[in-house]
């Protein structure tokens, strides 16, 4: 068994794609399929099944991979060792969901990346709801969640700032004629929010409740972008934080209705596995990211 292999190995975990494990290690995509497949031969195991299209690891891989990892991750202590903190070299892996990758995390990269050009980053866009597991299979060193105030006994969690959510619609729709509202101004109005499973959907369905409506029109999408153009349209009542409309809404796109959800508190938050090894790369991407996000 050969570092590079658990190197593999742990590349195409985190990716869960044999073609994007090869690109991100500069390989050719047999020179991948070839590693792993000696590795799960002198194992004696399966580590990935092959589902048609897809990748996933199998019962014994994820046991593995808490292994091969905590291999790395001992080379990585001793090679950091004997280098100087600011030529540090090694991969990080970051991830979130995709309203915190377009919107939050681009500036902590380029930070990052400035500081440190040898640290090769990999990002994965995960949906909010399988963010901490990423931390506890061990394919993200790092995550960040947009949710309530999260706790956890295996995850340190450390909110960076809260966020704003508002309701915002087309500058031509009735309801910016108003300086106040009520709740039956909103009948028959269309609201245009995430898929149910997405928090700040649940979140926007359990301040409705709490408020005794439960019937209400929805058009449902899976990001904000989309949420952001059918608002301008004028289709519907666009529920979105703040960060990812303030261009449109200086451009007058959109208008903020005079209303907010009681009880709302949501965050930014920086998570990563309590038993994890603070590497000097990642305690200097943590420090990048309370920067930028803490401080903003």
């Amino acid at each position: 068994m050969e570092l590079r292999q658990l190197n593999t190995f742990c590349t195409v975990a985190a990716t869960l794609n044999f073609t994007r494990a090869a690109e991100v290690l500069n390989y050719v995509p047999s020179n991948v399929t070839m590693q792993i497949k000696g590795l799960e031969e002198e194992l004696g195991v399966r580590l990935f099944d092959r589902l048609g299209k897809q990748l996933v690891l199998t019962t014994a891989g994820k046991r593995f991979l808490t292994h091969a990892q905590a291999v790395l991750n001992r080379l990585d202590e001793a090679r950091s060792m004997v280098h100087d903190e600011e030529n540090l070299s090694g991969t990080l892996t970051i991830s979130a969901n995709e309203v915190l990758c377009a919107y939050r995390l681009p500036v902590v990269f380029h930070l990052f990346r400035s500081r440190f050009p040898g640290v090769r980053l990999i990002f994965r866009s995960v949906p909010n709801q399988q963010l901490k597991q990423t931390l506890f299979e061990g394919t993200a060193d790092v995550v960040f969640m947009l949710d309530e105030s999260i706790r956890s006994s295996g995850l340190t969690v450390e909110p960076l700032l809260e966020e704003t959510f508002r309701f915002y619609v087309a500058p031509d729709h009735p309801l910016t004629k108003r300086s106040s509202l009520q709740l039956k101004d909103f009948h028959d109005e269309v609201f245009l929010t995430n898929e149910k499973g997405c928090t700040y959907r649940t979140m926007f369905d359990r301040g409705f409740e709490k408020e005794g409506i439960d019937s209400i029109t929805y058009l449902e999408f899976q990001n904000a972008e989309a949420i952001k153009q059918c608002a301008i349209t004028g289709i519907g009542i666009a529920f979105l934080p703040e960060m990812t409309v303030k261009a449109e809404v200086e451009r007058g796109e959109l208008v903020v209705l005079p209303w907010e959800i009681p009880d709302l508190h949501v965050y930014t938050q920086m998570l990563w596995h309590k038993d994890k090894w603070m590497s000097p790369i990642i305690s200097s991407f943590i420090e990048a990211a309370r920067e930028v996000i803490a401080d903003n």
